[in-house]
């Protein structure tokens, strides 16, 4: 999926934003906020336009400098000088451009005139009146100050990991299934949506009376916190510090409120606006001709009335789906029961829990037909990494245990290593003799775009390499994906037939939604594995499977649906 223009602009002019607090040469920020309304303004996709021909310079406002830089964050999905401009400046001044009233001149000011060093000293001058002393802040700019200050702290609010929001989901969920008159239950938003991280649960419930739900769920044991108490709604703060919205809702209007509260803004949106070119009304209590209630206690009967086909709630982001729906080209989507294998795990040989066998049992409980064992390569010293020798005893024990077990085929292979200049770990005689083998990078991940997209371009050169591991290198707030060419790298493994992975490690989610969606229109295979290092973790497949949905990926863009003997040909003979 190509970068749009709009997100080029909003890259320079938060640059100029930068510059301005630095005080920078005016005349460089007004090129930065000049080209931005050039991109914006602009009928093709920049692109395009460099794919075409390249002379982005040609258009109004963009020199040579300008166009290579939109160049730059075309081709990496970062800028160079936006990074150092943001290394100069802190944080807490970033943060206060997210308040609409305060432009950079204002920001600058307030942290030159009164010393503002956070958003909590920002809430106390503008609460204390001692704000208004500066010249330029009247009391319409400290309301709109205060009122900019609560939203940043709304969006501040805990975001957990899915995993976490699934295991309070599941929690809460066996809790309110025994409230009297309890009817139909779903925890809706973005939990529903299968986004990697949540910041809240909403639930939604039907019953036959409201109170008595309502009791129930406030005397569960974890809530730290009771924000607000009704008849029909209450929000709490679990101990985790997660939120939680629970919401009894009418039968005739469950649909609709269903609908609503999954979301996301952005697609009700849309569907509002197209039922309003229908002479309807949507909203959380249902769908209205005029004044009249029309049946909406089911999402399906809301998209037939807006003649469109059902719509999965992992699609709802509006990035195409109504359009791809009024085409009927929505994806079928993948389903976990689609997978026959897992593709990515450990054993007690390198950093797993568990021995060969006891993952290859676990496997077969699942109901897979294979698997593939990937203990580390011999760099991974801390994770106990296998060197040629041991490699080749593993081989040998996959052998006897193959023989062994019934059932089920242990396919072999290693995660080995991407070292820094690209080379593989481990050496060519013996990755010969494995079915396939995953690279994955665990070091250097600061390596400038160039240089990490070069290295991981000289692995895929390997004939042995089939799977690129964890391709971004992230872990959901910890570690942002490395710099590189993503783009030029999802080409190159089209071309060589190296399939990249979608990791199931709920701190991974790697690939993105964005770029499994990315990697689909390239053409570029995927194998959704879990990395497990325990039978346990065999079954985090799910939070792989969701992100699938998210991007987009149907049952034919993933290789771990296929049968063994396909799946085989694929690792010899490549997927084109």
């Amino acid at each position: 999926m190509a970068i749009q223009n709009a997100e080029v602009a909003q890259t320079f002019n938060e640059l100029a934003d930068l510059l301005e607090i630095q005080g920078a040469n005016p005349f460089r920020i007004r090129a930065y906020r000049t080209a931005a309304r050039t991109l914006i303004e602009l009928s093709q996709n920049v692109a395009d336009v460099i794919e075409a021909h390249g002379k982005l310079y040609e258009y109004p406002g963009i020199g040579k400098d300008l166009a290579s830089k939109i160049e730059e964050i075309v081709q990496t999905g970062h800028l160079q000088a936006f990074d150092e401009a943001a290394e100069k400046t802190p944080k807490f001044l970033l943060d206060f451009l997210k308040i609409p009233t305060l432009g950079p001149k204002r920001v600058k000011i307030l942290h030159e005139k009164l010393g503002i060093k956070s958003l909590e000293d920002l809430q106390r001058v503008a609460e204390s009146n001692e704000i208004l002393k500066v010249r330029g802040f009247g009391e319409k700019t400290r309301a709109e100050i205060l009122e900019g200050i609560k939203k940043i702290q709304q969006e501040q609010k805990k975001h957990v990991l899915l995993l976490e929001a699934e295991e309070a989901a599941n929690l809460l969920s066996r809790y309110l299934s025994q409230a009297p008159g309890l009817q139909k239950l779903e925890v809706a938003g973005s939990f529903r949506r299968r986004k990697e991280v949540v910041a809240d649960l909403d639930i939604l419930v039907t019953a036959k009376k409201s109170q008595p739900v309502m009791e129930h769920f406030l005397k569960f044991e974890n809530i730290a916190k009771v924000i607000s108490k009704g008849s029909t709604r209450s929000t709490v703060n679990l101990k985790s510090g997660l939120q939680v919205d629970l919401r009894v809702v009418d039968n005739n209007s469950y649909g609709a409120a269903l609908l609503y509260f999954t979301g996301s803004k952005a697609h009700n949106i849309a569907l509002r606006a197209r039922a309003l070119k229908r002479g309807l009304k949507i909203n959380e209590y249902g769908v209205f001709k005029g004044e009249k209630s029309i049946v909406s206690a089911k999402e399906e009967e809301i998209y037939e009335l807006l003649k469109l086909p059902y719509i999965e709630p992992e699609l709802r982001e509006n990035r195409g789906e109504i359009e791809a729906a009024l085409k009927g080209q929505l994806p079928h989507l993948i389903q976990i029961k689609d997978l026959q294998g897992d593709l990515h795990m450990h054993t007690t040989a390198s950093d797993g829990r568990n021995s060969l066998k006891e993952m290859a049992l676990a496997a077969k409980k699942l109901g897979y037909a294979y698997i593939g064992i990937t203990d580390h390569s011999r760099r991974m010293a801390v994770a106990h990494g296998l060197d040629k020798k041991q490699l080749l005893k593993q081989i040998d024990q996959i052998d006897k245990l193959n023989a062994e077990i019934q059932g089920i085929t242990i396919l072999k292979s290693v995660e080995v290593d991407i070292l820094e200049d690209g080379r593989l770990d481990l050496p060519d005689d013996v990755l010969e003799k494995l079915d396939y083998t995953v690279g994955a990078i665990h070091s250097y991940f600061q390596l400038s775009s160039q240089k990490q997209t070069d290295r991981i371009l000289r692995a895929m050169e390997n004939p042995h390499l089939r799977i690129f591991a964890h391709p971004a290198g992230r872990l959901i707030g910890k570690r942002e994906p490395s710099a590189m060419n993503i783009e030029k790298i999802m080409k190159a493994a089209k071309e060589r037939s190296v399939v990249l992975e979608l990791n199931s490690q709920p701190e991974r989610m790697d690939l993105s939604d964005i770029l499994c969606r990315m990697a689909k229109d390239l053409g570029v295979k995927i194998a959704i594995s879990t990395d497990s290092h325990s039978v346990n973790q065999l079954n985090l497949m799910k939070y792989g499977v969701g992100q699938a949905r998210r991007g987009w990926l149907e049952k034919k863009d993933v290789i771990n649906t296929l049968p063994l003997t396909k799946l085989k040909q694929i690792f010899q003979s490549g997927y084109d």
